[in-house]
């Protein structure tokens, strides 16, 4: 056992679907995670239990963590901080600065929350992207609404509990504390978000929509969380320009393929032979099935990124000339489709511009070869495998709709050929998960920014200290939960350099 907090303690439990369904209705969870290497699946509970030994019940007055405490800052508190994106990394740093009593002044290039909604329902509905408002850009970032997931594999870049304890804090579920993989749901996140910008506001933070950043307005004399996000394009050009130090780094990018979840299921929970009954009383008890995939091919990783269970893909571009998908899913992951990414690593040669160039040459590509608007190329997955044309397509969650297309003929070679071995390898673990039931959308593309802002271990720019580049956008995180802890840090450093 390990002490968890006064007298209290935990113990770890392997139970039946059924049998741990049964214990979180009563008592305190700690974690809890599915078991489904073996065909007899298990589901690992760690409860909190007092100093007799009992479990403790789910409504004991036993606090869940430390809540945060927020200083007012009207007057300006210790000093004052700019933060350049209001995204996971830039939203943490600005509550950490109100921890430590500084001001922090937000600058985002999107719209709030809810007019962002508005956008992203007119792109869907193939009605035109607006460049500044969309599924990458506006407020709580790209994760806003494509996905929701916490997840991640960072364990010596902060303090993640303390992440999630405050998304519960903005009110997201309890599950959240202690869920193996922890998703809240792109339904639930916005309002989430938005709950962060008020309590900013109300602490004398300040929060501006529709307003880019320029470096060139800067005087140095302030410090600048750089939190921009990884598909600011433009602000990598401006940066350039201004003699930022930027440098090409490793990312990954490929196509997003989508099954039918029951499909997922079946191979994920190793249900052959069940009916769909058993199948489905069982994904009520554990949920629809997530997959990790992972593989070698020529000496670069093939793996499924932002896995969706229950999910829709979605148009996640920022630039019209380009075609972009990503995946997400609602709280209840309750859609019968399940996407992920699945992407090749890849070592771009050359600069960060040139990375960058290569990123929207893919990204180019696939536009030509979709269809009107933000409809996506496609094509069957075995057939894609197979390099075989196809006429048709299955049904497929992507609002604004998929055209057939070749993409084992025009994706580049580094990309397509290991893809295809990748899914070969992927079927070999689990024999029936290439098949025409299922299909490639391409390009998954923005899995990561290709480009890295250099900084110290102070978390400054190499080249104008002033500058505190974190989060995805600067290259040193992956998703909602590393760029949020990589915020705090970046905000946390700023606070010890100013004591």
């Amino acid at each position: 056992m390990q002490c968890f907090s006064g007298s209290m303690e935990t113990r770890q439990l392997i139970l039946t679907p059924e049998g741990a369904k049964e214990i979180e209705q009563q008592y305190r969870i700690v974690k809890r995670s599915v078991d489904a290497r073996q065909r007899d699946l298990k589901v690992l509970l760690t409860v909190l239990v007092d100093a007799q030994g009992c479990m403790v019940p789910k409504d004991a007055p036993v606090p869940l963590y430390e809540a945060p405490v927020f200083q007012h800052v009207q007057d300006g508190g210790k000093g004052t901080v700019k933060i350049v994106g209001a995204g996971p990394a830039g939203l943490f740093a600005a509550l950490t600065l109100l921890e430590h009593g500084y001001k922090p002044i937000i600058y985002e290039r999107g719209k709030d929350v809810s007019s962002r909604k508005r956008d992203i329902a007119l792109l869907n509905q193939n009605k035109g992207l607006n460049t500044e408002s969309n599924y990458c850009f506006g407020e709580g970032g790209a994760g806003t609404f494509s996905d929701g997931k916490l997840f991640s594999r960072s364990k010596k870049r902060g303090n993640m509990q303390r992440v999630m304890e405050l998304f519960h804090y903005f009110g997201a579920d309890d599950n959240i504390l202690y869920e193996a993989h922890a998703h809240i749901g792109s339904d639930k996140l916005s309002g989430i978000i938005r709950r962060m910008r008020e309590c900013i506001v109300e602490h004398g933070g300040e929060v501006y929509f529709d307003t880019k950043w320029n470096i060139r307005n800067e005087d140095g004399k302030t410090p600048v969380i750089l939190a921009i996000g990884h598909s600011a394009h433009d602000t990598y050009r401006e940066l350039a320009a201004a003699g930022v130090q930027l440098e090409a780094k490793g990312c990954a990018m490929g196509v997003r393929v989508e099954h039918p979840q029951s499909l997922i299921n079946r191979l994920m929970y190793h249900l052959k032979g069940k009916s769909d009954e058993q199948q489905r009383q069982l994904t009520a008890l554990i949920g629809n099935a997530a997959y990790q995939l992972v593989t070698q091919v020529d000496g670069q990783g093939v793996y499924s990124f932002c896995m969706c269970p229950g999910g829709h893909i979605v148009p996640a571009g920022s630039d019209p000339d380009g075609c972009v998908v990503n995946g997400m899913s609602a709280s209840h992951r309750n859609s019968p489709y399940a996407n992920s990414g699945i992407v090749v690593e890849l070592h771009p040669a050359g600069s960060a511009l040139e990375a960058l160039n290569y990123q929207e040459h893919l990204e180019h590509l696939a536009k030509a070869h979709g269809g009107t608007e933000a409809q996506a190329p496609a094509q069957r997955l075995k057939d894609f495998v197979e390099g075989k044309a196809c006429k048709d397509l299955p049904s497929c969650s992507y609002l604004p709709g998929i055209v057939p297309s070749r993409l084992d003929e025009w994706l580049p070679r580094e990309i397509g050929e290991r893809l295809r071995q990748g899914f070969r390898d992927f079927d070999r673990k689990y024999p029936g998960f290439v098949t025409n039931d299922a299909v490639v959308v391409g390009v998954e593309s923005r899995s990561s920014s290709p480009v890295r802002i250099v900084r110290n271990d102070a978390m400054q720019s190499v080249s104008h200290p002033w500058l505190y580049p974190c989060g995805e956008g600067a290259g040193y995180a992956g998703g909602i939960t590393s760029s949020a802890m990589d915020g705090i840090r970046a905000a946390n450093s700023i606070c010890e350099a100013f004591q």
